[in-house]
């Protein structure tokens, strides 16, 4: 069967999923379109201020509606977040003292956090630098929370729990908001006071509640993924418990100054459009990895998650068990991308992460993982992992391209 038939049988497949993901696309929309009318957003929300950002009404009424969107007491929605990593590790320096403990809960965090951690550090004040201490959890054999060994991890200098609810660069299922109420409850029975922290990244939107909706007190994600709704140009978010994310905006800016400072640079239109698109954005990547998953399966590769299994986060992975098959894949997505589809995608050196990385995205957005592309490290066992996708119809056309280069090489 050809790349084209490949695809058009899997898509009739799916036709009932991706009804279903238009259903629950509806649900998240309403919730969003609720807290814009509760908090009467209108075109006065648009404009920004300058120098230091103070009294910025857009801002504050972004923050708001972003807060009652996910269920948690406060937001910060800020565009001086120049990442999901900047975000996460503000809120790791707020909330985290001398002499505490961070424990992860769901195996070793993304490559990103080593160096925010310390268990790869480069002397440039790591959190083990200032006296934090880390401990984590290792996952079952089958890639699952080891609940029972949780039961029993909290000790009484642990501070907070790291919970990544993506799968990140590892080969295990994502974390579901299921899961992520399972966790909360089981660490605060055993300390209330421990704080629980989850990175949120990739996962915006995948399901009709978010971690703080279930009990997380604090969390953080990236606006080039998920919420930006693939046009907010930079940024990331905090939310939780009130004192919680006031801590980490303390980190972002200063002691003193926190949520309050942060002009937002005329960028407030684009938040707030960003959010409002971001539920069929989300829905468009989720069919998109439903679409690749059933397609290499079907030509007898190992995929994660599996075809028609409910998704947690908008990414899929595609073991190919070899770096020509990985490459070749990733120059296939770059080839069809809206921007820089002329660029032939090669493994280099990557900011944070350990090795070399091969990355296909033709974004209009630098680096935003809402829009289609695709990136593995060059290790075994040479896994692509594909994100995003504006309109899975996009995705088809790349992948169609990309079974094609396959065969051929």
């Amino acid at each position: 069967m050809n790349p084209s038939q490949l695809i058009a049988t899997a898509t009739e497949k799916l036709l009932p999923t991706f009804y279903g993901i238009d259903q629950q696309v509806q649900k998240n929309l309403k919730k969003v379109l609720s807290a814009f009318q509760e908090y009467k957003v209108g075109v006065h929300h648009f404009s920004s201020v300058s120098g230091y950002g103070h009294d910025d009404l857009g801002r504050e009424v972004l923050d708001q509606v972003f807060a009652r969107v996910v269920g948690a007491s406060k937001a910060a929605v800020r565009v001086q977040m120049v990442s999901g990593t900047h975000a996460i590790a503000s809120c790791l320096y707020g909330v985290l003292r001398p002499k505490d403990e961070m424990l992860a809960v769901a195996g070793h965090p993304y490559d990103t956090l080593e160096e925010v951690i310390g268990t790869r550090e480069e002397g440039q004040g790591s959190l083990k630098e200032f006296g934090i201490s880390y401990r984590e959890l290792d996952l079952t054999p089958k890639g699952e929370i080891h609940w029972e060994n949780l039961a029993t991890a909290i000790k009484p200098e642990t501070k907070l729990v790291l919970i990544q609810r993506s799968c990140g660069y590892s080969w295990r299922q994502s974390l579901s908001i299921a899961d992520i109420q399972k966790i909360v409850e089981i660490v605060k029975a055993q300390n209330p006071n421990t704080v629980c922290f989850v990175d949120n990244c990739y996962g915006e939107f995948i399901e009709t509640l978010e971690p703080t909706a279930v009990g997380v007190d604090l969390m953080a994600g990236s606006l080039i993924k998920n919420p930006g709704g693939t046009i907010v140009t930079a940024g990331g978010y905090i939310a939780g418990r009130e004192d919680l994310v006031e801590k980490a905006c303390c980190r972002l800016t200063a002691p003193g100054i926190g949520s309050h400072g942060g002009a937002t640079f005329d960028q407030n239109r684009l938040l707030f459009q960003g959010l409002f698109l971001a539920p069929q954005m989300v829905g468009e990547a989720i069919k998109s990895t439903h679409l690749i998953a059933t397609v290499f399966a079907q030509l007898g590769y190992e995929v994660n998650p599996l075809p028609l299994t409910p998704r947690r986060d908008i990414i899929q992975g595609v073991k190919f068990g070899n770096p020509e098959a990985l490459i070749a894949f990733c120059r296939a997505i770059q080839k069809n991308s809206p921007v820089g589809s002329y660029l032939d995608p090669i493994p280099a050196t990557m900011p944070g992460y350990e090795s070399n990385l091969i990355m296909a995205g033709g974004t209009f957005i630098d680096g935003s993982t809402s829009e289609l592309s695709a990136d593995g490290p060059l290790r075994e066992p040479y896994i692509a992992f594909c994100q995003g996708g504006t309109h899975w119809t996009h995705s088809a056309i790349a992948l169609e391209s990309a079974l094609t280069q396959l065969q051929q090489s």
